[in-house]
């Protein structure tokens, strides 16, 4: 564990029961012993009541939006004060570990439970907010909470079911809320700043032994689909050096993806990954004729990853040229990176070298509910270490308390000290 200074003498005040909180909200779930917690199921409410429960007793007044968020509203004693937001998502991806989205609303809440408990008021409102919806696992739509408190929900949204046809509309009233009063969550032009602790669901924490981090940017994303039409021939009778078999091209162009990300990784995170590949006819007697697979581009520099599909395409279709196949690539998603403001990430950092830690900044390739608020206001995250080699959307996500005090100590460190600017 990182040398911090609580091992100087301060006493423990929050890791063990975020433990425990973390603990009762993973009961919350479809289909125990599993952990999985969908936008607008009952475990969504039953999550939702213990948070409020939580929220009041941190001195917070607390509800439910119109859309099935949570919301915690520690008051500034100024009615005029800007209003900083700070929290993270309670809905879950199927068979899922704990601490996933839930550790940054409860370390919030025990942040503000201190600050009342000492009689301190902040220059600002602090909101905490437990999304309804990060994950997209119900309807197939990600982010839709933090989405409709950054002004960007689509209305269309609330006409795409679920797998036992139930729309978003029908859950939405079904649970208590109202579908047509979305346009009453969009926050725009009312925060200051938006703020999210998070674990970091990846080895970098845990490998250089930092209990905490400061994210630089969240990645921005592009998504291909690659086709390689070869021709299609008898295992047996065509010769090795007149095939035109769309496997091994596809397997050259696989590596050559591998091998630019790992030259080139220092470029804002940047990662690729082929999750899919699927070759036809998929017999074990026939040269492979059509083999499609995907490609997911991940960097926190949008140059760098519009560099990186461009050098990309040209490989593959010099693979193909030489291979004798052809080769076709369908860009079906694109999303700019979110970059988190170089202010405060400064604040982070003081508050982490507070605690005695090396200060880490660090991209996040994985999307988080921070991104969408980028164009709305200054917007920052903190990554707290996870165990199991940063392994997570899993039951093996595990993170300690010790981990859990250090972070929520930086974060309570970053809201005492940060003074939004004068609008």
């Amino acid at each position: 564990m990182s040398r911090c200074r609580r091992e100087q003498g301060s006493a423990v005040k929050f890791g063990p029961a975020l433990m425990r909180q973390a603990d009762q909200l993973a009961a919350f779930t479809e289909d125990a012993p599993r952990i999985t917690r969908t936008y607008l199921s009952r475990e969504h409410r039953q999550a939702a009541d213990y948070l409020i429960a939580l929220m009041t007793e941190a001195g917070m007044q607390a509800g439910i939006d119109a859309l099935g968020n949570i919301v915690g509203r520690y008051a500034a004693l100024d009615p005029a004060a800007p209003v900083v937001m700070t929290g993270s998502h309670q809905d879950s991806v199927r068979d899922a570990g704990r601490y996933d989205g839930l550790y940054g609303i409860l370390s919030a809440i025990a942040c503000v439970k201190d600050l009342h408990a000492r009689g301190k008021r902040l220059p600002y409102t602090l909101e905490v907010v437990g999304f309804g919806d990060e994950e997209g696992v119900r309807f197939g739509v990600t982010l839709i909470g933090s989405k409709a408190m950054a002004g960007a929900f689509d209305p269309a949204w609330l006409d795409k079911s679920d797998a036992n046809g139930v729309t978003m509309r029908e859950a939405i009233r079904d649970f208590g809320g109202d579908p047509d009063a979305w346009p009453d969550v969009d926050r725009r032009g009312k925060l200051a700043a938006f703020v999210e602790s998070h674990i970091e669901q990846g080895p970098v924490l845990l490998n250089e032994g930092l209990a905490v981090g400061v994210v630089t940017a969240i990645a921005g994303a592009t998504r291909l689909k690659v086709t390689v039409t070869g021709l299609a021939g008898h295992a047996g009778t065509v010769p090795m050096g007149g095939r035109q078999d769309a496997l091994t091209a596809a397997s050259e162009m696989i590596l050559s993806i591998e091998k630019y990300a790992l030259d080139h990784s220092a470029e804002g995170g940047l990662v690729a990954t082929v999750g899919m590949i699927e070759a036809r006819p998929g017999a074990i007697n026939v040269i492979p004729q059509d083999v499609g697979f995907s490609i997911d581009l991940r960097s926190g520099d949008d140059a760098a990853r519009r560099r990186a599909v461009a050098a990309l395409e040209g490989q593959l279709h010099q693979i193909a040229a030489r291979r004798n196949v052809k080769v076709a690539l369908n860009r079906f998603y694109d999303a700019d990176a979110a970059p988190c403001d170089p202010t405060l990430q400064a604040r982070f950092a003081r508050a982490i070298a507070a605690q005695g830690i090396a200060v880490r900044h660090l991209p996040s390739g994985a999307g988080h509910d921070a991104m969408a608020f980028p164009a709305l206001c200054p917007t920052a995250m903190l990554f707290v270490r996870c165990g199991n080699n940063g392994i997570s959307h899993h039951p093996d996500e595990i993170m300690s308390a010790e981990d859990a005090e250090v972070s929520t100590r930086v974060l309570l460190d970053f809201f005492e000290n940060y003074v939004p600017p004068p609008r």
